[in-house]
């Protein structure tokens, strides 16, 4: 049986070939891809960031749903025609992380969709281990956001957001929304720092409130809402050093500063700010097998609204069309790639 699949080929192309699909091998399950998101990652790929990690033919993309076609040798745990989600990090069992129990940041860590062939092509073999079964009646489309919202899971757990607490998202992309998000639905005060109107008037269509940090002090701002006090929580989605600079500068005493974006240079942190508030920062990165469960929880019950943030849905040959739009449309936030045209959602 032969496949459609879309290969970066470096200089911000893609190629759309007809491949030859592979049965699954023991230990994995073929699923036919229903829809794939393109999230931040994907764009790093395309403007040529990580040509050195996945050359220049690859099939990349992670973010995505869709229904088990069949499975290999050994696997007993889902069975054919169910509908899932892959949480695409295959580690290597042996390391310190694994041994510790961190196996999703395990020191050899493949990230399906960047080290092996991902999820833009019409069949994706993955490991079984990596599959999470949806609840029935699941739309599709809105399950392809499992894992940017499992992302927001992980971070907001790792900063021990508790009802009550103040907390500045700062940056309000398709994470940071999702993060703010989860937050509220933590239990949290919510507000994000951003400089794009058009996530500005999305944030404040949410519910939540919203600072444009070219036309406001968004540390001012939100002392002046917390008496004084500052942000509990700060989540640094930018990566951009003022949004380093305002994390600091915004938190209050004993704040913790959730570290989500990943920062192309080393940024400048004000260490006396950390002293003289006896602030704390931990790292965030990707997700664990319970922030997937709860991720399908909130999804599957619509406690977010996730569809909001789903501004396009483009078909496999548009992917070029799909990633360009995404570079330049300042109203883009989710675009998804269906692979499957008859998928019902």
């Amino acid at each position: 049986m032969t496949i459609d699949a879309a290969y970066y080929c470096g200089n911000k192309t893609f190629r759309v070939e007809t491949v030859e699909a592979q049965p699954p091998a023991a230990g994995e399950v073929q699923i036919d891809v229903a829809y794939c998101g393109i999230c931040g990652t994907d764009l790093h790929v395309y403007l040529g960031h990580m040509d050195a990690r996945v050359g220049d033919h690859r099939v990349i993309g992670h973010e995505m749903s869709g229904t088990i076609a069949a499975v290999g040798d050994g696997v007993t745990d889902v069975s054919v025609g169910q509908t899932v989600v892959v949480r695409p990090l295959d580690h290597c069992g042996v390391c310190p992380a694994c041994k510790a129990g961190h196996i999703h940041i395990c020191h050899n860590l493949k990230f399906l969709g960047l080290d092996t062939d991902g999820a833009f092509q019409g069949k994706w073999n993955v490991p079984a281990h990596t599959v999470h079964v949806l609840p029935d009646g699941t739309r599709l489309d809105h399950a392809a956001l499992v894992e940017p919202i499992s992302v927001a899971c992980h971070d907001v757990r790792r900063a021990r957001v508790a009802k009550g607490d103040d907390v500045l998202v700062i940056g309000g992309g398709p994470i940071g929304m999702l993060v703010a998000l989860v937050a509220r639905q933590a239990g949290a005060n919510v507000s994000i720092s951003e400089i794009n109107e058009n996530r500005i008037a999305l944030a404040r269509e949410y519910g939540l409130t919203a600072y444009n940090a070219r036309d406001v002090d968004v540390a001012a701002e939100v002392n002046k809402a917390t008496g004084d006090k500052g942000a509990d929580v700060v989540f640094e989605v930018s990566g951009t050093q003022p949004g380093v600079d305002l994390m600091t500068e915004v938190a209050a005493t004993r704040a913790r500063i959730c570290m989500v974006a990943i920062h192309a240079q080393k940024p400048q942190i004000d260490l006396f700010r950390f002293f003289w508030r006896e602030l704390e920062m931990v790292g965030a990165r990707v997700y664990e097998a319970a922030d997937y469960e709860q991720a399908i929880e909130l999804m599957s019950s619509n406690a977010l609204g996730v569809e909001r943030l789903i501004t396009d849905v483009k078909a496999l040959s548009d992917i070029g069309d799909a990633f360009r739009g995404l570079t330049e449309n300042p109203a883009s936030m989710k675009t998804l790639i269906n692979l499957n045209p008859e998928t019902v959602n």
